[in-house]
């Protein structure tokens, strides 16, 4: 029987593929060139290259949090380990392309740490914070001369007296001291002198001063000089003679310390002497025994002030005004 030709059997009859030598292993069949896969260090590299490309995209979109291992200035730490994950080592003869210059984004204050070891707070500023000036106190108003004045409070006047002296002015008495001792002598010296003040503004200044400076019940007495009689027993206290003179200062030398033992003066008391023309009521037709006081409204017939809220010995240029009484109160008494 003819044996088959073996010709066109591709394996030998030693078993061995065709190429190769008797004995040898076969090799793994190559896959087709366009599928061969990159090597490791290729891969590492070009995966750095991406985180690299990554960290400047989000970089320029907006600052990523300190937390992050994405943080722009660990970037250099970070690619030497990813490389050595992967297997590739430091003598790599794969060139790699440096990353991108990434713009450092500035990080958060770090937190004060409240432990023994080493402080995470940065250091003191060598500027010391400066404390903000305190408010300028306001300055005082000026006074009458355009100098600084004290603020005055004004005293409570309850209890005005009013007198009212036959004669002509407190310029007359002064210069007839011998007519007028306790003018001259005691009453001018305790109180405050208004030379240029007239009987009416004095008068008003009376009412005023209760009424700008206390609230109700205010008392104003009104104590008038009783009238030189008529006819020959009236001759020594005539109008316009000496006489006139010396019997209203005997009448105020009995009436102020009367008026200055009580305790209403003393708390809240003030005394206005001034001058009028006071007659017998007789001579106007008024009932007999009453009496006429007619009070100039010109000047100078001069008012005195006696209180304990009044300077002592003074004399003022002061004018009253009678449109706002409380500013001649103001600049007359104090507290």
């Amino acid at each position: 029987m003819a044996m088959a030709d073996t010709s066109d059997n591709p394996i030998s009859p030693g078993g061995s593929a065709p190429g190769h030598s008797d004995g040898a292993p076969a090799s793994p069949p190559r896959p087709p060139a366009g599928l061969r896969s990159l090597s490791p260090r290729v891969t590492a590299a070009l995966a750095g290259v991406m985180l690299a490309i990554g960290i400047a995209v989000g970089a320029a979109i907006g600052p990523a949090p300190s937390a992050s291992l994405a943080g722009a200035s660990r970037v250099p730490l970070l690619l030497p380990s990813l490389l050595a994950a992967a297997g590739v080592g430091g003598s790599s003869s794969t060139a790699t392309a440096p990353p991108p210059a990434v713009t450092p984004q500035p990080t958060p204050e770090p937190v004060r740490s409240k432990s023994r070891g080493a402080s995470t707070a940065p250091a003191a500023s060598s500027t010391a914070a400066t404390p903000a000036p305190a408010p300028a106190e306001p300055a005082p108003s000026p006074g009458p001369s355009g100098t600084a004045a004290p603020p005055r409070a004004l005293p409570t006047i309850s209890n005005v007296w009013l007198i009212e002296l036959s004669g002509s002015t407190f310029a007359s008495a002064l210069a007839q001291p011998a007519a007028a001792p306790y003018i001259d002598g005691q009453a001018i010296p305790a109180g405050t002198l208004l030379s240029g003040w007239s009987g009416v503004a004095g008068t008003a200044f009376a009412s005023d001063a209760a009424l700008v400076t206390s609230t109700p019940p205010q008392i104003v007495d009104s104590i008038v000089q009783p009238p030189c009689p008529e006819g020959a027993a009236g001759a020594q206290c005539a109008p316009g003679t000496p006489g006139e003179l010396t019997a209203a200062d005997e009448f105020l030398r009995a009436t102020v310390p009367t008026i200055t033992s009580t305790l209403a003066y003393r708390e809240h008391g003030l005394i206005v002497v001034t001058f009028g023309s006071i007659v017998s009521g007789s001579t106007s037709g008024l009932p007999v025994g009453s009496s006429s006081v007619t009070v100039p409204s010109q000047p100078p017939a001069g008012v005195v002030l006696i209180s304990p809220f009044a300077s002592a010995g003074v004399r003022s240029s002061t004018t009253f005004n009678p449109t706002s009484p409380k500013q001649s109160v103001e600049k007359l008494l104090r507290r």
